[in-house]
């Protein structure tokens, strides 16, 4: 009866995407029943690495952290695992034949943020969101093209600053948080407790930059992918918009967020967008 196992862990990584985010699980109900529990199940496995290091702040995080690395290795060895989160990745894993580079880069760059609080260096800082978000990005490719390896390769690069556009703009949304609660500047040569406009737009450039690549790329994905992708793509650029609007003393004194009528505005623009074929 391991199908009842494997549909109840399925339900896991689909109840914490759905829990942990509004602005993703709304995304990915764009996707096509085909491919859209494979990117809760995504969601799921990097959400918990993620919430080991940034909010279990009552326990030992390390060995937290170190067991699920553990885990992890063995639920992809063996094709299952009692941790339903990660029974559904290995799930996902195999079916798509994602890479381990692409989780070991994202589980070592979840480590970072155990003790590092620093990214003093282009190179730290670009190592790091590759690690933590490029590789995200590209594990969803892999699900998107169903094992066409010449769309993957031909779509790579745009998945990737996708990947780095969504996280800068977090990055620069969850700077109070970051700063202040868990005592981390990512963005390098920046000090961040005196962030003034000019550093500000620098960021916004680079993020500007990264989403014209990635908007590139959502117009050759798969038509499966396509409209779930550009829906979660309108709405950073839309929280992007916000943070541009918003002076830089605000916004490291406060959470800038997109309000759920607005998300459903943005997801009826997108909708329509995509039926005009103007993606």
């Amino acid at each position: 009866m391991k199908a009842i196992f494997d549909n109840v862990s399925r339900s896991c990584s689909r109840t914490v995407t759905n829990s942990y985010s509004t602005s993703f699980s709304l995304a990915t109900k764009m996707l096509a029943p085909s491919i859209r529990q494979h990117i809760y199940n995504i969601y799921g496995f990097v959400r918990f690495a993620d919430e080991i290091v940034d909010t279990f702040h009552d326990y030992n995080k390390e060995t937290l952290f170190n067991d699920f690395e553990e885990d992890l290795h063995k639920a992809i060895e063996s094709r299952i695992s009692l941790n339903p989160i990660l029974n559904s990745f290995q799930e996902t894993v195999h079916e798509f034949g994602i890479d381990a580079e692409l989780y070991n880069s994202f589980m070592d760059s979840m480590r970072l943020d155990l003790h590092k609080s620093e990214y003093l260096s282009i190179e730290e800082f670009k190592q790091y969101i590759y690690g933590s978000a490029d590789v995200v990005g590209l594990m969803c490719l892999k699900v998107f093209v169903n094992g066409d390896k010449a769309k993957y390769e031909e779509l790579k690069e745009s998945a990737m600053s996708l990947g780095s556009a969504f996280q800068k703009v977090n990055f620069l949304r969850d700077l109070k948080a970051d700063y202040e609660d868990l005592s981390r500047s990512y963005f390098p040569n920046m000090d961040l407790a005196q962030l003034n406009e000019e550093n500000k737009q620098q960021i916004i450039n680079e993020i500007e930059e990264d989403f014209k690549k990635g908007l590139h790329g959502i117009a050759h994905l798969p038509v499966e992918a396509k409209f779930g992708v550009y829906t979660a793509y309108i709405y950073y650029r839309k929280l992007l918009q916000k943070l541009k609007r918003i002076p830089s003393l605000e916004i490291r004194k406060r959470r800038v967020r997109v309000p759920n009528y607005q998300k459903a505005g943005l997801l009826a623009k997108s909708y329509i967008s995509y039926r005009l074929n103007l993606i």
